[in-house]
């Protein structure tokens, strides 16, 4: 069994709650990722150092547009908290007294403008601005003299989600650029888990996006880490809404409960060092290797189908590149299935798709796919 105490003092039993084994990839509401022991030490050694955390700011930000080819970064409390920040950059640009008006937009451009086909989760970050979110065209497409006609006096910016860019019968974001850049309005890109290959980080600025948000956790950073890049003039107003000078400053901005850590701040850069600089060939190998570690432990069991596949961040299953084990099972539901690795001492969290279970390798340890294993010969056996 994985192991999960810590210098001998067991923090889970202390606090009287229970580890689980992720095998479901990299998820908010299971803690993230994993640090690598360089941004778990560089974080380590900024603990034992006190910092202006303008400076810390400015110059890690100043950091990750020179990795990426960007005119200017800044990191912040996640990709949700740099899709609220860049909107109320866009809001207030670099007026103090706006700054601290907000979230009351009276007198402020107030609108942004998102595809009625691009409408998701998150785009609720941008109405906890203040601003008012407005839909463009139908859930039957977006025509580009719907956009055009869409941008008024009032029009703050436009949200276009990465992970939903082409999608049939919407504005790529080439064409978006294109009408929103002739009328002056930025365009912010949510592209949280777009990080592979790495130049697509950067490539969201080169093809027009004025602000690009981007989730830590992703590329083995912190749960709570992120950062946003783009014009140097929105970054800078991003550090206007931000949190820092708020106690010593002149004005109370909106962005102060998405205060960071020093410890946060250091591990993300960090861990986009390593990601840039990571055989990522070799980490695919890895997952490859893990998939058929536990396919060999599975192998035989009467009642179980296993197919190496792929579970992509968008939550798909496809063939290439491996990093998951999908299982179908005959004589037992998935859900059956799935409720008793749950109930595992320590629980398995896997995907339940359906009839089909994932075991997604992205965070797990050897031991932990050897556990998974043998814990699925038992429910198998039972």
């Amino acid at each position: 069994m994985p192991t999960t105490a810590m210098n001998g003092y067991d923090l889970f039993q202390h606090l009287g709650v229970s580890p689980v084994i992720n095998a479901s990839g990299i998820y908010t509401d299971l803690g993230g990722s994993r640090l690598s022991p360089k941004a778990w030490a560089a974080a380590e050694a900024i603990n034992n150092h006190f910092v202006r955390m303008t400076d810390l700011l400015d110059k890690s930000g100043e950091r990750i547009a020179e990795l990426l080819g960007v005119e200017a970064a800044r990191i912040t409390p996640g990709a949700a908290a740099a899709i609220f920040l860049g909107t109320a950059a866009c809001l207030a640009g670099n007026d103090g007294d706006k700054s601290q008006q907000l979230p009351d937009v009276t007198g402020m451009k107030r609108d942004v403008l998102i595809q009625a086909g691009h409408r998701y989760k998150y785009d609720r970050q941008v109405a906890m601005t203040g601003a008012a979110l407005r839909e463009v065209g139908s859930q039957n497409g977006t025509r580009p003299d719907q956009l055009e006609a869409a941008i008024g006096e009032c029009t703050a910016a436009i949200l276009h989600p990465a992970h939903l860019d082409g999608k049939p019968g919407t504005l790529t974001l080439e064409q978006v650029v294109k009408i929103a850049r002739a009328r002056g309005v930025p365009v912010i890109v949510d592209a949280a888990y777009m990080n592979y290959p790495t130049s697509i980080m950067g490539d969201y600025a080169r093809r027009g996006a004025d602000l690009v948000c981007i989730s830590a956790k992703y590329f083995g950073g912190p749960n709570a880490g992120g950062f946003i890049m783009g014009r140097k003039d929105l970054i800078q107003a991003v550090s206007n809404v931000h949190f820092t000078r708020y106690e010593s400053g002149k004005y109370l901005k909106l962005g102060r409960p998405l205060k960071m850590d020093r410890q946060t701040i250091i591990a993300v850069l960090v861990a986009l060092e390593e990601w840039l600089a990571m055989d990522h060939e070799a980490r695919f190998a890895s997952y490859r290797r893990q998939v058929a570690m536990l396919e060999q432990r599975l192998s035989g069991l009467m009642g179980l189908k296993a197919e190496p596949k792929c579970f992509t961040m968008d939550e798909r299953f496809i063939d290439e590149p491996v990093n998951c084990l999908l299982l179908t099972f005959d004589g037992k539901s998935a859900p059956q299935v799935a409720r008793q690795l749950e109930e595992s001492s320590p629980p398995i969290i896997a995907i339940l798709e359906g009839d089909k279970i994932g075991i997604v390798m992205d965070v797990l340890k050897d031991d932990e796919v050897t556990y998974i294993g043998d814990r699925l010969v038992e429910v198998m056996s039972e």
